[in-house]
């Protein structure tokens, strides 16, 4: 079976049930080699994208916390909706960023595993993608 264009075959993922405030895991664990990029659903309804090389769990942990400053800290709090695990970090930054230009739309359909509906959500931000529409008539 092969994955859609937006989907790259080496990325692992998984979606989260929605997470409870717990203590962040265990430190003194070796940090893993691979990198997740995860989509956190905010308060308010608007979706977080980011990188970490540290147990997605942990760094769940701490944007609930707020212990730095940023997006999510005033949107608190957050639930993890999305991850994949990249071995290539620089795999990890691409999808990361790709991610971080999609819309909404976009981005719901991935986080609900919708696939096939990736390519015909793909658009800029002030409208749809137009270079796959016929061209027109002049009648």
């Amino acid at each position: 079976m092969s994955l859609p264009k937006d989907q790259p075959a080496d990325a692992r993922s998984h979606q989260s049930a929605p997470h409870e405030r717990t203590p962040p895991p265990d430190r003194d664990q070796p940090m893993p080699l691979e990198a997740t990029v995860y989509i956190l659903r905010c308060a308010d309804g608007s979706y977080y994208t980011g990188l970490t090389k540290q147990p997605v769990d942990a760094r769940l942990w701490e944007h609930n916390e707020g212990l730095y400053d940023g997006y999510t800290r005033k949107r608190r709090p957050v639930v993890l909706v999305f991850t994949e695990t990249y071995n290539r970090m620089l795999d990890a930054i691409a999808r990361e960023r790709q991610i971080k230009g999609w819309t909404r739309a976009k981005k719901e359909a991935l986080i609900a595993r919708r696939y096939h509906r990736l390519p015909a959500l793909a658009a800029t931000r002030t409208g749809p993608d137009l270079r796959r529409q016929p061209p027109a008539t002049l009648d």
